[in-house]
C-alpha cells in the first residue's frame, strides 16, 4: 500500500489533479464492506494532512466499524464531469490511527473521533474532451498510464503529455 505522499511522488501530475477534485467539495462517497461482505456507501470528508490522506468518523459509527473489520475502501470525489471537469476515485486500505496522542494531534479541537489513514492501491481520474473519454490511472507497483476511448470506439493507451 502507498501513502498519499508515495503516490504523489510516483505520479505527481495525477495526484495533483485528484487532490483538486477532492478539495473542490466537502463531502464524497465512501464505499466500505459490511459484515456480510456486501458494499455500503456513506458520506465522508477527506483531509490531506502532512504526507497522508485521512478520513474521520464519529466514535462507534457503522462506517468506522466496517473499516475496523475490513479496511478495504473506495472513495469517489464529488463529480464535476458534467461541468467539463473530472471524476476522481481512490481505493485501497484504511488503517486506523490508534495512538491517542497522534489522534488528538490530527483531529485538533474536533472532539473524539476515529481517524483512518487511507493507503492507496489505485487512483483513477476520468474526464471528457470533445468526443473522447480519458482515463488516467495509477496502480500500486504498476505506475500510471492514460487510456482513451474516442467516439465510443475501442479503448487505446495514449502518451501522457
Amino acid at each position: 500500500m502507498a501513502t498519499w505522499q508515495q503516490f504523489s511522488e510516483e505520479a505527481p501530475a495525477l495526484a495533483e489533479k485528484i487532490k483538486e477534485r477532492f478539495t473542490a467539495a466537502k463531502s464524497h462517497v465512501l464505499a466500505t464492506i459490511r459484515r456480510d461482505g456486501s458494499p455500503r456507501v456513506s458520506g465522508s470528508e477527506v483531509d490531506f494532512r502532512e504526507r497522508d490522506l485521512l478520513i474521520g468518523s464519529l466514535i462507534g459509527a457503522i462506517k468506522a466499524k466496517d473499516l475496523q473489520r475490513d479496511g478495504r475502501f473506495a472513495i469517489h470525489a464529488a463529480s464535476a464531469i458534467d461541468e467539463g471537469g473530472a471524476d476522481a476515485k481512490l481505493s485501497g486500505k484504511a488503517v486506523e490511527i490508534t495512538d491517542p496522542a497522534e489522534v488528538a494531534r490530527l483531529q485538533g479541537d474536533d472532539g473524539e473521533a476515529h481517524v483512518f489513514r487511507l493507503d492507496l492501491t489505485e487512483a483513477v481520474l476520468t474526464w471528457v474532451e470533445g468526443n473522447t473519454i480519458y482515463f488516467d490511472f495509477w496502480e500500486e507497483g504498476q505506475g500510471s498510464k492514460r487510456l482513451a476511448r474516442p467516439d465510443n470506439g475501442p479503448v487505446v493507451e495514449v502518451a501522457v503529455g
